[in-house]
C-alpha cells in the first residue's frame, strides 16, 4: 500500500520545503520574541504553496479541457500577495511616534514569496530567498546596530 499517490509526491516535496523554509524564517522572529514567530512563518509559506498549487492545478486542468481562454494562475498569486499584506498590516504597531512590526510584516510577506516559489517548483530561488532573508534578520540588524541607532522600528512599543 502507497502512501501517497506518485502524482501527488512532487506537491508532497513542494509544501514540505515551504514549511521548512517558512520554518526558518520564523525561528529568528520567535527567537525575537515577535508576535508573528515559528508558526505563523510557517502557515504563511504552507498556505502560499497550497494556493500557488492549487492554481497550477486549476491551469492544467482548464488547458486540458480545452477551456478559452484558459485559467491564469497569476490571478490567485496575486490575491496571495495582497491578502499577505493585509496580515502583514496587523503585525505593525503605532505608538508614541514610532512605529513597530514593520521587518515581521516584511518577513511574513517574504515568507509567502518563499511558498510561491516553492509552489511553483522554483526550489533555488526559494533557498536563495531564504538565505537572503535569513542574512537581512541576522547579519544586517548586527550592522545596524554597530552603524546606526537601533531604531528599527520592530521592537515592542
Amino acid at each position: 500500500m502507497r502512501l501517497i499517490a506518485p502524482e501527488m509526491l512532487e506537491s508532497a516535496i513542494r509544501l514540505i520545503l515551504a514549511l521548512l523554509f517558512g520554518a526558518i524564517i520564523g525561528w529568528e522572529r520567535e527567537r525575537k520574541g515577535r508576535p508573528a514567530g515559528l508558526r505563523t512563518h510557517m502557515l504563511v509559506s504552507i498556505g502560499a504553496a497550497g494556493f500557488t498549487l492549487v492554481a497550477l492545478e486549476i491551469s492544467g486542468a482548464s488547458i486540458a479541457g480545452g477551456i478559452k481562454p484558459p485559467f491564469d494562475p497569476g490571478r490567485i498569486i496575486s490575491t496571495i500577495v495582497g491578502g499577505i499584506g493585509f496580515l502583514g498590516a496587523g503585525a505593525i504597531l503605532h505608538s508614541r511616534h514610532r512605529v513597530h512590526g514593520l521587518t515581521t510584516a516584511a518577513s511574513i510577506w517574504a515568507v509567502a514569496a518563499i511558498g510561491i516559489a516553492c509552489g511553483c517548483g522554483l526550489y533555488t530561488l526559494a533557498v536563495m530567498m531564504t538565505g537572503l532573508g535569513i542574512v537581512t534578520l541576522i547579519v544586517i540588524k548586527q550592522l545596524e546596530r554597530k552603524w546606526f541607532d537601533d531604531d528599527t522600528g520592530d521592537g515592542p512599543p
